[in-house]
C-alpha cells in the first residue's frame, strides 16, 4: 500500500500539492486525472523518491520513504517499474539493449542469461523476435510496448505510468489499454497511471482520483466517477467548458 499524507509542494511561490492525502491500494490500478499543471506528475515523482515534498509523510508499505538514506531509498525504487510518456527509449541501442540496460545496471548475469531474461520480457508485451531492431524501426505502439517491457526488467511489484496512451490512436490506446489490464492481472501489481484519455480511464481504473489545484476533489471507484455531482468532475469527464473548471 501507498499512503500520502498532508503532502505539501512549492516550488518558489509556485505552490503544486496543498495538503494532499492519498491511499493507493495494494493489488489495483489508481488513475490520476486531472486538468494540465495540476500536480499529477508531481505527485508521480513524490511516490517514487525523486522529490520530498515540503511537508508531509509517503508511506510504501510500512517505510517513510522521506525518512530513508539515500541508499535505502535507492532500494525502495528498485520496487518500481515506471513507463514515461514519450517511452524515454536510448535511440542509440537496440531494443535488446534498451531492455537488458537497468538487468545489467542492477544483476549480475551470464550472456545466456541476461539473453533469456529480455526475451521472457519482451514475449511478455507480444514483441517476440525484435531485439535486434533499432527504436526508429518501430511504430509508436511498439515503442510503447518496448519501453513497458524495459520498465518490468526488474519484476516491479508497482508500475507508474505517464500518460501512457498519448499520442497513440484509438486502436492502439485500446491495445496499450489491455496491455495494463493483462500485466496488472497476471502480476498482481499495484498500478498508478496519470491519463486524460477519459475511455482509457474507465477501461482500466480500480479507483479513480481527480486533482485541481493540487488537492483532490474526488476519489472512488469509476462507478462513483460516473454518478458524482461534482461539476469540475462531469465538465472534466464530459470535456465540457465552465468558468467553474479553470
Amino acid at each position: 500500500m501507498i499512503r500520502l499524507i498532508n503532502i505539501h509542494k512549492s516550488f518558489r511561490s509556485q505552490q503544486v500539492l496543498r495538503d494532499l492525502s492519498l491511499t493507493i491500494p495494494s493489488g489495483q490500478t489508481t488513475v490520476i486525472i486531472g486538468r494540465s499543471g495540476g500536480g499529477k506528475s508531481v505527485l508521480l515523482k513524490h511516490i517514487m523518491g525523486l522529490i520530498r515534498p515540503d511537508s508531509g509523510e509517503i508511506w510504501i508499505d510500512d517505510q517513510e520513504i522521506n525518512q530513508l538514506k539515500q541508499r535505502d531509498l535507492y532500494r525502495v525504487r528498485k520496487r518500481f517499474g515506471m513507463l514515461f510518456q514519450e517511452g524515454a527509449l536510448f535511440d542509440s541501442m537496440s531494443v535488446g539493449e534498451n531492455v537488458a540496460f537497468p538487468i545489467r545496471e542492477h544483476k549480475k548475469m551470464t550472456h545466456l542469461e541476461l539473453e533469456k531474461a529480455v526475451s521472457e520480457k519482451l514475449a511478455l508485451v507480444g514483441l517476440s523476435g525484435i531485439e535486434k531492431k533499432m527504436p526508429s524501426e518501430l511504430s509508436g505502439g511498439m515503442r510503447k510496448r518496448v519501453a513497458l517491457a524495459r520498465a518490468m526488467a526488474l519484476d516491479p511489484d508497482i508500475m507508474l505510468f505517464d500518460e501512457p496512451t498519448t499520442g497513440l490512436d484509438p486502436i492502439l490506446t485500446a491495445a496499450i489499454d489491455h496491455l495494463i489490464i493483462e500485466t496488472q492481472k497476471r502480476f498482481q501489481m499495484t498500478c498508478v497511471v496519470i491519463s486524460h484519455d477519459i475511455q482509457s480511464v474507465f477501461r482500466i481504473a480500480h479507483n479513480i482520483v481527480m486533482l485541481f489545484e493540487g488537492k483532490i476533489i474526488e476519489g472512488g471507484t469509476p462507478e462513483v466517477f460516473r454518478q458524482s455531482t461534482n461539476k469540475m468532475v462531469q465538465d472534466f469527464l464530459l470535456g465540457q467548458y465552465s468558468e467553474n473548471s479553470v
